[in-house]
């Protein structure tokens, strides 16, 4: 699994080039930064929510096993198959002699006792329990066998590289691992479920009536401003682990601690992995400078065309740049006709004392077709017309539309109509209309 046990994070700390990815923050700001606190985990990435970017890592692609942080991913099959519609959550689920065999932490199912979905998604979010999670993976696959191939298959599909799943718990198994990475990718993807933290953000509740007490494995719920979740772990071979998440000023951030040597480490190296993010870094509102103006269109059947832009929703820059935002508008002049609809002519580039932070495209909102011969005599028919005594019928005036699908059929029609009308002229014209008189 190529672990390194005697790795610690603190020789990562001394340079601020390696807790920083520079392809996205300012390299001149990146002595200004205070230092991370000293970390005795094995490894741990602090990212993102929305962006999903690595604000801090160290040792983080380190394969490593997760515990019961593996029940992220099997929370997250859970929670995709609920909006999904395969199941619901008052579905009764049956517990089987092998739910109710698990070890560990555990709500103690008896064989073929039933509990709804609901309570067992509360259960294992909650207090980690083994047998509500394996009841979950029966539930959903027919076999824990089976859904683990669904949890390997899924985290193939999120991009995690360095993740093997063997059972759906966390319980120490040979080939069971997965990275301080892969698990802030499945974090971050369970976090798109906001019902999930309904349940992750429970601290205390209780199940049959009362008898059953659950109590948040968790502690940063309780005692973290803002704490979402996510999940806990601790087993002899992973040590103690911790994926925690929090929300403050519209900005989440997800800490991974993986291997930390007791519950104190566990807890208080994220709550500080987490107070140094949202101490030195927010969410900045990114949207246009100013309104984009029609761009000019050559040789088309309209003069110009439309332009729009989609920024992202934010930019995760340092807190103390965040008045230093600036934006270059790059657009062409013109645009040669036709324009097809989505159209990139141009960008916006966001950017601090230089450095890039993103950019984005600017697109036409239509198409524009090009002006051809038949549609600049039909539109110079339409307009002699227009100064003539007899008017047009009203259903025969080109009307100027903004919805170029429209435009473009009528353009097309009118081409035919006036390559009939060259053919054979007189039957063209209007009833009582002198195309002589009206030309002179």
């Amino acid at each position: 699994m190529g672990m390194r046990t005697g790795f610690r994070v603190l020789g990562f700390l001394s340079a601020a080039g390696l807790l920083l990815s520079a392809a996205c923050f300012p390299a001149k700001a990146a002595q200004q930064e205070q230092a991370v606190p000293a970390l005795t985990a094995k490894s741990a990435i602090l990212v993102e929510q929305s962006t999903m970017q690595p604000l801090f890592e160290a040792n983080a692609d380190e394969q490593l096993a997760p515990a019961s942080i593996t029940k992220i991913m099997t929370l997250l099959l859970v929670m995709e198959a609920i909006d999904s519609g395969r199941i619901g959550l008052q579905d009764m689920v049956t517990a089987s002699d092998y739910a109710s065999s698990m070890g560990g932490s555990q709500i103690w199912l008896e064989p073929n006792e039933q509990m709804s979905v609901h309570e067992l998604l509360k259960a294992t979010a909650v207090a980690s329990a083994n047998d509500a999670a394996v009841a979950l993976a029966e539930h959903l696959s027919g076999t824990e066998g089976a859904f683990v191939e669904e949890m390997n298959k899924r985290a193939q599909e999120l991009g995690m590289q360095n993740t093997h799943f063997v059972n759906c718990t966390g319980l120490d198994e040979e080939g069971h691992y997965t990275s301080a990475r892969d698990i802030s990718l499945m974090a971050g993807e369970l976090l798109r479920h906001p019902k999930i933290t309904e349940y992750t953000t429970i601290w205390m509740d209780h199940l049959r009536q009362g008898e059953t007490e659950l109590v948040n494995t968790n502690r940063l719920i309780y005692h973290y401003k803002g704490a979402t979740g996510l999940k806990t772990g601790s087993t002899d071979n992973a040590g103690k682990c911790l994926c925690a998440s929090a929300v403050r000023e519209e900005m989440g951030l997800i800490s991974v601690v993986l291997g930390a040597p007791d519950s104190n480490a566990q807890f208080n190296e994220s709550r500080s992995l987490l107070d140094w993010g949202f101490g030195n870094f927010v969410c900045a509102k990114i949207s246009l400078p100013e309104p984009l103006s029609p761009l000019k269109v050559e040789h088309g059947v309209s003069e110009g065309v439309s332009l729009y832009a989609l920024p992202p929703e934010s930019a995760v820059i340092r807190r103390q740049d965040e008045e230093k935002l600036a934006y270059e508008v790059s657009i062409s002049e013109k645009v040669q006709a036709p324009v097809e609809n989505n159209q990139t002519v141009g960008s916006v580039t966001v950017h601090i004392d230089g450095e890039e932070v993103c950019s984005f495209p600017i697109k036409t909102k239509n198409s524009v077709a090009r002006m051809s011969f038949f549609r600049a005599f039909l539109r110079l028919g339409r307009s002699l017309f227009s100064m003539g005594s007899v008017p047009l019928p009203a259903d025969e005036r080109l009307q100027p539309s903004e919805n170029s699908a429209a435009a473009e059929g009528t353009l097309e029609q009118s081409a035919l109509k006036d390559e009939e009308s060259l053919k054979n002229p007189a039957r063209s014209l209007p009833a009582g209309v002198d195309i002589g008189r009206t030309i002179r």
